[in-house]
C-alpha cells in the first residue's frame, strides 16, 4: 500500500470544492460502477473503489469497458484479453484474437439528419455541416481512391493540413484500409515537418492551399514544395482548396493532384455536402485488424534530436477514448464536442473519437483571438456546444484580457470545459466558475503524446476541487514515486504508471530492438513507465496537482519542487509580463541555485 505522508510541501489537503455533480444515477460513470458490482458480485462503494478494482483486475475491467461501450469488431475477442504478468517493457499484445477497425467504429451512424462535423475557421462565414451520412460517402470515395493509387495495408498517409473535414475524411479513408495516418499542422516549419514525415515516408501527402490566421490568408504551397524536396518517397499530394481565394493548382507541386480530382479516381460521382448519402448503398470494405494494428504516428518535440515517431494502436486508440468520452466525461450522441487544436497537436485525435459515439465534433481553424477574444464563444454559443476543450494558456488569456465570457454569451447548453497543455492555475479555476459558468464540469486533464490519451482526467461523477485533476483515470495505475517501488499520498514525486494499459505505444517507428522506446519510458524505474512529470497526489480527495516536467524539477539542499509552484505566486503580480524558473548546478557540482528571470510589463 502507498505510504501516506504528512509532509505535503506546502500544497493544500484541503482545497475548495468548486462544483460538485448532480443527478449521481444519470451518470455513466455511476452506471458502470453498478454495473461492475452486479456483474461480478461486487461491492464496490464509490471511484477510489472502482479505480483500485481496475487497476487491480486490468482483464476484467478492458473487458467490460469494451461491452459497455460497444466497441464493434469483426471478429469478437474469445481468447485472452491480456498477459497481466508480462513486464510493461516486453510490448503485451491486447485482445489477440480479436478483429476490428477504427474507421468502422466511427462511421455507424449513417443518419442523413444527424450532424457529424462542423468546421469552420476566421473568415468562414458559415460554418460547413456534414451529416453522418454524407461523411460516410466521402470517406468510401476516399477510400477507393486511396486504394487506386496503390494504398494498402501498412503504408503510411500524412497530412500536411489545416483542421479542417478533409483531414478527417483521408484518416478515416486510411484507416479504413489500415493505412498509418500522420498529420503536422501548417504552422510547421519544414525543417520541423522533413524531420518527423522522412522517417516515416509516407506514400500520400494530404496538404492544403493556403491557410488563414491572424486575419488574413498565408500561402501554403511555397513551404510544401520545400518539404517535397526532402520527401522523394511521396508518390502523390493531394491539395485541398481550403482558401478559395488563393490558388490551388495541381501543376504547382509535383506529383500533384487536386482533392475533386483525387476523389474523381474512386470511380464515383461526387456527392453534395447537404444531400443525403442516397447514391448506391454501397458499404465501405473495412479490413479485419488486430487491436494492435497502427492507426497513428505521433511525435515527440524533439527537444533531443530528431523527434521520435511514437506509433498507437487502433484498438489502443478506440477503447481508450471511448472510455475518457463515455465514462469519464459522460457524453453521447447527444453532444457536440469542440476542442481547440491544431492538427499537430494529440487533441484532435482525442476531439476525432468523438465520432465513434455518434456525436457532433466542431473544427476550428485559426487565431482563437480574431476578430476578439470573443470568437471561440461565439461558436460556443452558436452552436450550443455542449463540451468545450482548449488549453490553461488560452484560459490564462482571456483572464488576462478581463474578458468574461458569462456576460457577452448564452452558454445553457455548455456543461464541461476540459483544460489541458500545462498545469491549471488555481486563479484560472475560481475565473471559470466566476466568469463562464457556476453549474460546470472543469476538467484540468493530463496524459500527452506518449499515451495519446489521458493518465489523469476530469470525471462527470466526482467533485472538482480548486487547483486539482479530479482524479486518476481508470485503468491507470498512475502513482507518484521518490524511488523505485516507493509510491507516496502527500508528498510529491515522479508520475508513474506502474500497470499495464492498452494505449501504450505499440513501439516507435524505425527503432530496431526497441532501444529508443525502452530509454524514453523505462530506464528510470524498470520494468515501470516513467512519465517525465513531477505530481502530488492529494492523500483526502484524490486529485492530482501537477507540478511540473520531472527533467525541469528543481532541487536545492536536496529539496525537490516543480517550476510551477513558482509561478504560481509569480503570476499573481501583474508588474511581471513574463517569468522564467530554472536551476543552476552550483560550480563543484555539489547542489544547484534556483534562478528566476522576469520580465517586467509596460505599466504606466
Amino acid at each position: 500500500m502507498p505510504a501516506t505522508i504528512d509532509n505535503n510541501q506546502g500544497m493544500d489537503p484541503n482545497p475548495k470544492k468548486m462544483w460538485e455533480p448532480t443527478d449521481l444515477g444519470k451518470k455513466e460513470m455511476e452506471k458502470f460502477r453498478v454495473h461492475v458490482n452486479h456483474k461480478h458480485n461486487l461491492t464496490l462503494a464509490n471511484y477510489n473503489d472502482l479505480w483500485q478494482w481496475s487497476v487491480d483486475q486490468i482483464e476484467q475491467f478492458w473487458t467490460d469497458v469494451w461491452e459497455y461501450t460497444n466497441v464493434i469488431a469483426s471478429v469478437p475477442c474469445t481468447g485472452p484479453v491480456v498477459d497481466a504478468n508480462v513486464p510493461m517493457d516486453v510490448f503485451p499484445t491486447w485482445f489477440e484474437s480479436a478483429r476490428l477497425n477504427f474507421a468502422e467504429n466511427a462511421l455507424w451512424c449513417k443518419d442523413p439528419s444527424k450532424t457529424a462535423i462542423i468546421a469552420t475557421g476566421e473568415l468562414q462565414a458559415e460554418p460547413t455541416r456534414i451529416s453522418y451520412a454524407e461523411l460516410y460517402v466521402r470517406v468510401r470515395q476516399c477510400a477507393k481512391a486511396m486504394r487506386a493509387h496503390g494504398v494498402v495495408k501498412g503504408d503510411r498517409v500524412a497530412g500536411y493540413i489545416a483542421n479542417c473535414p478533409e483531414a478527417i475524411v483521408a484518416m478515416l479513408a486510411a484507416s479504413s484500409i489500415g493505412a498509418i495516418w500522420s498529420s503536422t499542422s501548417p504552422d510547421f516549419g519544414t525543417i520541423g515537418v522533413l524531420d518527423r514525415f522522412s522517417q516515416i515516408k509516407p506514400k500520400l501527402l494530404f496538404s492544403v492551399n493556403a491557410v488563414v490566421y491572424n486575419g488574413r490568408p498565408h500561402d501554403h504551397i511555397q513551404k510544401l514544395r520545400q518539404v517535397l524536396e526532402g520527401l522523394d518517397m511521396v508518390e502523390k499530394v493531394i491539395l485541398i482548396p481550403f482558401v478559395p481565394t488563393q490558388a490551388c493548382e495541381a501543376s504547382s507541386v509535383d506529383n500533384g493532384i487536386t482533392w475533386a480530382d483525387f476523389l474523381a479516381t474512386s470511380g464515383e460521382q461526387p456527392s453534395s455536402a447537404t444531400s443525403p448519402a442516397t447514391q448506391d448503398q454501397e458499404l465501405i470494405k473495412f479490413e479485419p485488424l488486430p487491436f494492435n494494428h497502427p492507426l497513428y504516428i505521433l511525435f515527440s518535440s524533439g527537444t533531443t534530436g530528431k523527434p521520435k515517431c511514437i506509433v498507437h494502436s487502433a484498438g489502443g486508440m478506440l477503447l481508450q477514448h471511448k472510455k475518457e468520452h463515455i465514462l469519464h466525461g459522460n457524453l453521447n450522441s447527444s453532444d457536440i464536442l469542440f476542442q481547440y487544436t491544431t492538427t499537430g497537436w494529440m487533441m484532435w485525435n482525442w476531439l476525432v473519437s468523438g465520432l465513434t459515439l455518434g456525436a457532433t465534433i466542431v473544427l476550428f481553424d485559426g487565431s482563437p483571438f480574431k476578430p476578439g477574444p470573443a470568437a471561440l464563444w461565439d461558436l460556443v454559443q452558436k452552436e450550443k456546444v455542449t463540451a468545450f476543450g482548449t488549453s490553461a494558456k488560452y484560459i490564462q488569456a482571456i483572464q488576462d484580457a478581463s474578458y468574461y465570457p458569462n456576460q457577452h454569451h448564452k452558454l445553457e447548453a455548455l456543461h464541461s470545459v476540459y483544460s489541458t497543455g500545462s498545469p491549471l492555475k488555481p486563479e484560472s479555476f475560481d475565473f471559470v466558475y466566476e466568469h463562464i459558468k457556476k453549474d460546470l464540469l472543469l476538467g484540468s486533464i493530463t496524459g500527452g503524446t506518449d499515451i495519446c490519451s489521458l493518465f489523469a482526467s476530469h470525471n462527470a461523477a466526482l467533485p472538482v476541487y480548486r487547483g486539482e485533476i479530479q482524479c486518476r483515470s481508470l485503468g491507470m495505475k498512475i502513482e507518484a514515486w521518490t524511488a523505485p517501488q516507493t509510491p507516496v499520498y502527500g508528498l510529491s514525486g515522479d508520475l508513474v504508471c506502474s500497470r499495464l494499459f492498452p494505449c501504450m505505444p505499440v513501439y516507435f517507428w524505425d527503432d530496431a530492438g526497441h532501444k529508443k522506446y525502452k530509454s524514453a519510458y523505462f530506464d528510470n524505474y524498470a520494468g515501470v513507465w516513467y512519465h517525465g512529470d513531477f505530481v502530488w497526489i492529494n492523500p483526502n480527495t484524490g486529485g492530482i496537482v501537477m507540478l511540473g516536467r520531472s527533467d525541469g524539477t528543481l532541487n536545492p539542499n536536496g529539496v525537490r519542487f516543480g517550476s510551477a509552484e513558482i509561478y504560481n505566486i509569480v503570476d499573481t503580480y501583474p508588474e511581471v509580463a513574463d517569468s522564467l524558473c530554472v536551476g543552476q548546478t552550483l560550480k563543484d557540482g555539489t547542489d544547484e541555485r534556483v534562478v528566476l528571470f522576469l520580465k517586467v510589463d509596460d505599466i504606466e
